[in-house]
């Protein structure tokens, strides 16, 4: 396989660290051709100059994306102020904005802070997001930008560590933890906004998905030489709550059935058989514990 290092699959999940210029969903191809099957999929879509934590799950592990906590995230980025762009970011047309080389840091953190906590933010125009059946990037690129609602996001930090000054331009070194769902090039474009000279993204590295690190994440060339696989158990207990069950307990829940609540735990949690076995993802509703997804026949 081209000199490509194939795996027999296995459940489980791998963490990757994309290259820019990569699509997630070329991300994903490449995967099935390391791993050997094509039941693979990815939690959380990066954008192709994007880096970093791209979570991948094999087999019975594609079944966990949909219920991955992943709702916390961290970014580093550079901001480009001084310009703006269609997309948000380098990869889109850029017009020129205001002169910023004059902005001192302390200006850039106090226009940062008004787009930290609970915010409404409008998604870029070029976005998977649909209107009326189709993308939002199809409609911008038929010339027919939507107008999208502003959306609900949660930015817990937006950090700027550094700025350096570019001719006219300022490019802004940041550090984001927020929500899933939020756009850093939205935030990029805002913060662009709220200092009147325009601003787009020109580096965005992803460095965590919930507990997903990039300390842990391995390049696809090392993947090439062997998949490193997190075990399917691994990967539950790592990303929900634990649930012990009994014998008669996982019997039941591996055939549908539900369980007694323990009143502990409002999202997912990974309920596992005396034999380390993970039987199913459950959530407590009424006093019940009812299975999202049961990984055990």
């Amino acid at each position: 396989m081209s000199g490509e290092a194939r795996a027999s699959a296995r459940s489980g999940l791998i963490v990757v660290d994309k290259p820019a210029g990569m699509t997630s969903h070329d991300v994903v191809a490449r995967i099935r051709r390391l791993a050997g099957t094509r039941r693979v999929g990815h939690a959380g879509t990066l954008d192709p100059m994007a880096t970093g934590v791209l979570v991948i799950g094999l087999e019975k592990a594609t079944r966990l994306l949909g219920h991955l906590t992943l709702t916390d995230k961290e970014y580093l980025a550079t901001i480009r102020l001084g310009q703006s762009s269609d997309t948000g970011d380098a990869e889109g047309t850029i017009t020129p904005g205001g002169r910023a080389s004059g902005l001192s840091i302390e200006a850039v953190r106090a226009a940062a802070a008004l787009l930290t906590g609970e915010i409404q933010q409008v998604p870029p125009a070029v976005s998977a997001i649909k209107v009326g059946g189709r993308r939002s990037y199809q409609l911008a690129r038929e010339g027919s930008p939507p107008v999208l609602a502003p959306r609900r996001v949660t930015v817990w930090s937006f950090a700027v560590l550094a700025v350096r000054p570019a001719g006219d331009l300022l490019d802004a070194s940041v550090a984001v933890r927020c929500s899933s769902g939020t756009y850093i090039r939205a935030l990029a474009r805002d913060l662009g906004d709220a200092l009147g000279v325009g601003g787009h993204l020109t580096m965005l590295r992803r460095t965590r998905v919930g507990p997903y690190e990039l300390s842990a994440a391995r390049g696809l060339d090392q993947l090439a030489a062997g998949l490193a696989v997190l075990p399917l158990e691994d990967a539950a207990a790592a990303a929900f709550p634990v649930r012990r069950l009994s014998d008669a307990e996982a019997r039941s829940l591996s055939h549908g059935g539900r369980l007694t609540g323990l009143g502990r735990h409002a999202g997912p949690v990974a309920a596992f058989g005396p034999d380390g076995a993970l039987i199913a993802l459950v959530q407590e509703k009424d006093g019940q514990a009812r299975p999202l997804a049961v990984f055990v026949p």
